[in-house]
């Protein structure tokens, strides 16, 4: 097993546990305003008030270069899977139960690792296919064919879970090469394109203190990546890694509270399942002499959105790297 400093671990998980409890706020935020305004508005607007944030983050990317990307198909294939991962997201918590769509949002480091086969070459043996096909057994639970009814909230939550996957693989295949501004940069400005264009079919007047709310949006999102970065620098990832697990427990507790959810066995078992082969793969990943790959502990954080940038690609541009890492 490979050797945690107990104290840095302790301060690892109180930041990674941080995070996760700014993300699921800002993820109840995003449900709230949904009730009001399309995803695509939503959207729109955090993409266009995280601009001027990220732009004084990568100030601090002093590396000589031009924005064109190395690898322009990998590059738009990303812009591709993160604009449609963000939306379906966005979707999925304007129209679902909270702790409906963790689970589904959860299958991710699983479809991560089926990924990086046929992307990265990786190999996966036995004990972690097997992790993947009882973790998606756990997402079909959760889903219930035939004994509930399915809503387009399901699909987008998986079709988040599926493409946010791919656009992690695909950084993990082109981010030696590519500049951090062209891979922090790019999703952005294709969320302002694509949502703007959009932005006339579904226009709702905005309330000032919603575009304020929309703001706070970006704000978290980027703090919460920001708390990912130093979680990750504090403790090993195996031990960072399992605390995105705690949202369904923020998400629990924001439900019955604020959006008077209840939450029932079966969500909660099929929740289970999903969490126990996420956490069996990144304990498997972590087990010296058992693997050579990881393609789960090198692709830190949770679904990377337009207001969640990709940590290990923030942290790079402002200098600060994840403890024995090569991600």
């Amino acid at each position: 097993m490979p050797e945690f400093g107990k104290k840095s671990n302790a301060r690892g998980a109180g930041l990674g546990l941080l995070s996760m409890g700014i993300y699921a706020t800002h993820d109840v935020i995003i449900k709230h305003l949904g009730q009001a305004y399309s995803p695509v508005q939503i959207v729109f607007f955090a993409a266009l008030l995280s601009f001027p944030l990220l732009s004084v983050i990568l100030l601090n990317d002093k590396r000589e270069g031009s924005l064109r990307p190395i690898h322009p198909g990998w590059v738009i294939a990303r812009v591709v899977t993160t604009v449609i991962t963000g939306l379906c997201a966005f979707y999925a918590f304007s129209t679902l139960p909270l702790a409906q769509v963790y689970p589904l949002l959860f299958a991710l480091p699983l479809l991560v690792t089926v990924f990086s086969i046929p992307l990265l070459g990786e190999k996966v043996g036995i004990h972690r296919w097997a992790a993947v096909i009882l973790g998606l057994i756990g997402v079909v639970i959760v889903v219930r064919p035939g004994q509930s009814d399915l809503a387009l909230g399901h699909f987008a939550a998986m079709t988040a879970a599926v493409t946010g996957a791919l656009a992690s693989v695909i950084v993990r295949r082109i981010g030696s090469e590519e500049r951090s501004v062209v891979l922090l940069l790019s999703p952005l400005l294709g969320n302002v394109i694509a949502m703007g264009l959009s932005l006339p079919f579904i226009w709702v007047p905005l309330q000032l203190p919603d575009l304020g709310l929309m703001a706070v949006i970006a704000i978290f999102g980027l703090t919460a990546s920001f708390l990912q970065i130093l979680a990750y620098r504090a403790g090993e990832a195996a031990i960072v890694a399992p605390m995105q697990y705690s949202q369904i427990l923020w998400a629990i507790f924001y439900g019955w509270i604020i959006f008077d959810e209840s939450v029932d066995s079966t969500t909660l078992i099929g929740a289970g399942v999903v969490i126990a082969s996420g956490l069996y793969i990144v304990f498997r990943e972590a087990t010296a002499q058992t693997s050579e790959n990881q393609p789960v502990l090198r692709t830190r954080g949770r679904s990377e959105t337009v207001t969640a940038p990709r940590s290990s690609l923030l942290g790079r541009v402002l200098g600060l790297r994840a403890r024995n890492s090569r991600s």
